[in-house]
């Protein structure tokens, strides 16, 4: 059966308000720790974003993984793909079981506490152990490569989610969580898309009917070697 003939379940990863599947200590310790990926400064952070609630609804089961087309619930699996979802799931679930009782008791050997109870810079401490790798500097937009061009921070590079062990498994659900589609359960009022000045499609069912499109952020008539063309080059000198 394809996905065409899938019932719709008429449900939200926001009927309920509080956690589908971590445990009430699971919940504000992943929120915590998101939190320290993308904190909130000038702009809204992960926890203003809700990232914890789009986490735990991936982890909840396979109710949320296809929305629907015109945004009103999401589709029922069924057969081979709903198991093969369902092992997907249940492996994550270890990671972020586990995870959390990492950064305990990662957080009990330095200062006798949970994580979250740790003050921002113990926590970015416990991550960075956990981690095995330091904090990011501050990146600035302005910065130049070695070849000229706009630099990045490291581990851009797409990855398989399903390779991941914990650590960057919760920073790269922490990005899908603050700029992935609200319907999943993150990006609370589109801050993450207002962070980065994207108006985003009012539904997915605008995606769908060509009433929302993303023109306006591309720049006509522009062709390889892109970063060369004068428009682009007109805005990186304003």
């Amino acid at each position: 059966m394809g996905q065409a003939e899938w019932v719709t379940v008429p449900i939200s990863t926001r009927d309920v308000e509080g956690p589908m599947f971590f445990t009430p200590h699971e919940w504000d310790t992943i929120e915590a720790a998101s939190a320290r990926i993308i904190p909130t400064d000038h702009h809204p952070g992960a926890r203003e974003a809700r990232v914890v609630r789009f986490i735990d609804r991936m982890l909840a089961g396979t109710q949320f993984i296809f929305p629907a087309a015109d945004g009103n619930g999401f589709l029922r699996m069924e057969g081979r793909e709903e198991e093969a979802w369902a092992e997907r799931i249940q492996q994550r679930r270890a990671f972020y079981r586990n995870g959390v009782v990492q950064m305990d008791a990662l957080a009990r050997e330095r200062a006798g506490v949970d994580f979250v109870e740790l003050d921002d810079e113990a926590q970015d401490a416990v991550l960075e152990q956990l981690s095995g790798v330091e904090r990011p500097r501050p990146f600035l937009v302005a910065e130049k490569d070695e070849a000229g061009l706009g630099g990045a921070p490291a581990g851009n590079q797409p990855v398989n989610e399903d390779f991941l062990e914990f650590f960057p498994l919760l920073v790269l659900n922490t990005r899908q969580g603050f700029y992935g589609d609200p319907v999943y359960g993150g990006n609370e009022n589109r801050v993450g898309w207002g962070v980065i000045g994207f108006d985003g499609p009012p539904s997915l069912a605008s995606t769908m009917d060509g009433s929302y499109t993303t023109r306006k952020y591309m720049v006509e008539g522009a062709e390889w070697p892109y970063d060369q063309h004068p428009a682009v080059l007109r805005y990186r000198r304003s």
